[in-house]
């Protein structure tokens, strides 16, 4: 087998930004592998660690798509003493006895960072892995990208099997990608008995059954299956069934027969724990001016913060250096100047105005009510935080006289930054939906 051929089935399984920083690492060593085993060679032991925590079994499943194999997953450093074939599958006998599938051991309830924003999700998951087919049959959870619902189902996931029971996890992606091997192979029995008799079903990304007609009617009849035999099955998306276009009706109506439950962007105290969390667990000791500096220059996203940890714990290690603010300024400073640059001044106009209630033109105007005053300050103090606009650009775009009156604003808002904890939230909501563009 040709490396291309395995690596690029891994690209259109993945995220870009993983595959791009991390899974393009890896070197197939065709001489070492067989139908058991598939070895890989990288040369960073950190991006080695992570790839095998997050992606071995994500791998795995590519060979499958591949040729139907579903050889053992080594992950080693270049020039490392290889495993022996022996050892390496009577680890892969030892795993192999739950059914399920691409499950990541470290995604569990104890590591997810519970916050307002994910308690009810939270709280619907557990219960349905303490009684799975009973309570919220389906589980429906709902968020934007990065914020932890797949930590959500895969923790559902792993408790189960703890439990003895059959999981399946997949992405809807790969449930269509087995839909269609198993047609063109003309083996649907295998398929079915797969997914129609395992205990738990867990989907990811059910948003791309989209449009999606043969594998639509596949997967209703499916979740019947499930359904009628009280097997839980839990799905994520992007959004509510109801808003999912394409989507058969008699399939949205199924999504809603349980619970849904949303998972919302966290605050800066939910990030900063996220942050020291995901620290812990990897083992990278952070400084708090670090932690700080991560979490109020990145957006929410979960997955995006736990990369930056991972390159940043990288680059110490190669550099031989502590963690420190440098460092850590330096790795993401083209991050944040990306960032920055496709954010907009009049975007920021529009978000704080719908926000607060008031007209964006007030907030250019002359006017000097309170409200306007207060609405016109935030829009200072998020122009200067998120976009590369100096002080007297600022002032030009708002009409104002002189760039002094804009210090002036920035100071007052980080003073009621650190006094008043209800404009710190209206801020850290303000900044979190303009970086996310939800608007």
């Amino acid at each position: 087998m040709a490396q291309p051929d395995i690596l690029s089935i891994l690209k259109q399984e993945t995220t870009a930004t993983d595959y791009d920083r991390f899974l393009k690492q890896l070197s197939y060593k065709k001489n070492m592998s067989d139908e058991n085993i598939a070895v890989f060679e990288v040369q960073n032991k950190y991006i080695a660690s992570w790839i095998k925590t997050k992606y071995t079994n994500t791998i795995q499943h590519c060979f499958e798509l591949l040729n139907g194999s579903k050889p053992k997953i080594e992950i080693k450093l270049t020039g490392e003493k290889q495993k022996s074939k022996k050892e390496l599958i009577s680890e892969q006998e030892k795993n192999s006895s739950s059914e399920s599938t691409m499950l990541n051991p470290s995604y569990t309830f104890d590591s997810f960072v519970l916050g307002p924003s994910n308690q009810m999700a939270y709280n619907a998951s557990l219960a349905v892995s303490k009684k799975p087919g009973i309570l919220y049959n389906p589980l429906f959870i709902y968020g934007g990208t990065g914020l932890g619902k797949t930590h959500l189902l895969q923790s559902i996931g792993n408790y189960a099997i703890e439990q003895g029971k059959t999981v399946i996890y997949v992405t809807i992606e790969q449930f269509m990608n087995d839909f269609t091997f198993s047609i063109k192979n003309k083996n649907m029995e295998h398929f079915r008995t797969k997914y129609r008799k395992c205990d738990i079903l867990l989907i990811d990304d059910i948003q791309f059954l989209s449009g999606k007609e043969q594998t639509q009617e596949e997967f209703f009849h499916t979740f019947n299956e499930l359904h009628n035999a009280k097997k839980q099955i839990v799905m994520t998306s992007d959004r509510l069934p109801s808003q999912i276009a394409g989507l058969v009706d008699r399939l949205k109506s199924r999504f809603e027969w349980g619970l849904t439950a949303d998972i919302q962007i966290p605050g800066l105290e939910t990030k900063i724990a996220i942050i020291e969390k995901k620290s812990e667990l990897n083992g990278i000791v952070l400084t708090r001016d670090v932690i700080n500096y991560i979490a109020t220059n990145l957006d929410s996203s979960i997955r995006e913060i736990e990369g930056v940890l991972i390159r940043i714990n990288a680059s110490a290690n190669l550099l031989n250096q502590e963690i420190n603010l440098e460092l850590a300024q330096s790795l993401l400073k083209e991050q944040i100047k990306e960032q920055k640059e496709n954010i907009k001044l009049p975007d920021i106009i529009t978000v704080v105005a719908s926000e607060l209630n008031i007209k964006p033109s007030d907030i250019k105007s002359k006017k000097r009510t309170a409200t306007v005053a207060n609405a016109r300050r935030v829009v200072i103090y998020l122009a200067r935080e998120l976009t590369h606009n100096s002080m007297p650009d600022i002032a030009k775009f708002l009409g104002m006289k002189d760039h002094s009156s804009i210090s002036h604003n920035i100071k007052k808002a980080n003073e009621l930054i650190e006094k008043d904890e209800n404009f710190k939230l209206i801020i850290e909501n303000l900044k979190n939906k303009i970086i996310n563009k939800e608007w």
